[in-house]
């Protein structure tokens, strides 16, 4: 069964159109890199949390900012690594002067034997529909081309679904 991953993506409408908040991963591996490195803000639920409840959760760990209301849900995306990805639209004008995300250990540099704390994300950032295209992973894309057609949709998004899925366990319980 593949993994699955939830994230929430949050949107603010401008003149110009809409934008979506967008992560940079933290870390030494991804410093000086910026086009299709970003990412919507997501993570790995825990067993037996509802995918929902975890897109809430992966959003303050990564940002540390208080996530808005999920609207409606996209199409799961098989990402590249094989993860399936859920995804929820959230609309809020978030200021990003909050932002601080949570730190994860790692070893740098590979195979050193040393221990080091990174952020899980170093940068959030509101980006139009051109510029995240260019910047998120690819394999996230299709999560942003669908979210651009509804913004752009006369009488704006279809109404949040009700519908609550657990997911297999990824993680072991503690």
């Amino acid at each position: 069964m593949p993994v699955s991953s939830a994230g929430l993506l949050v949107h603010r409408r401008r003149p110009h159109g809409p934008e979506v908040l967008l992560v940079h991963p933290g870390g030494p591996w991804w410093r000086g890199r910026d086009l299709a490195v970003w990412s919507v803000p997501k993570g790995l639920p825990e067993a037996g949390e509802a995918l929902e409840a975890a897109a809430l959760r992966e959003f303050r760990e990564e940002t540390g900012l208080e996530p808005p209301p999920p609207g409606p849900e996209l199409t799961p995306v098989r990402a590249a690594e094989g993860k399936i990805v859920h995804c929820w639209l959230a609309e809020a004008d978030l200021d990003l002067g909050g932002f601080r995300s949570a730190p994860f250990e790692l070893e740098w540099p590979p195979r050193s034997g040393r221990r080091i704390f990174a952020p899980e994300a170093d940068a959030a950032r509101y980006f139009g529909e051109a510029e995240a295209l260019e910047r998120i992973l690819p394999g996230q894309r299709a999560i942003l081309r669908e979210a651009f057609l509804r913004l752009a949709r006369p009488g704006g998004l279809p109404r949040a679904r009700k519908e609550r899925r657990r997911c297999a366990p990824t993680r072991p319980a503690p």
